[in-house]
């Protein structure tokens, strides 16, 4: 292996390890906030609620599971798709 193989291969580690520590958020089209990655969510006394590495919050308000959507935003007619601005 050379030097340059050498260096190629600790630089793709190193992306994979941020990759693995990474958080997305996704805002779904007339839907929840679907979150993936090492995440801790806290109540407002900070105590911790129990979940996956990927799951969904509610944005209708009308999840009978809050903070964790439960797909009512299909029953009651959610809509909101807001778009990141482009630069």
């Amino acid at each position: 292996m050379t030097m340059g193989e050498i260096r190629l291969t600790i630089a793709h580690r190193r992306k994979l390890m941020v990759d693995e520590n990474k958080v997305t958020i996704k805002v779904n089209d007339n839907g929840s906030l679907r979150v993936t990655g090492p995440v801790e969510l806290v109540d407002a006394e900070g105590n911790p609620f129990e979940h996956k590495e990927s799951f969904s919050l509610c944005r209708c308000g009308g999840s009978s599971n809050k903070p964790f959507c439960d797909g009512a935003h299909k029953s009651i007619g959610f809509e909101s798709a807001p778009r990141a601005k482009k630069d």
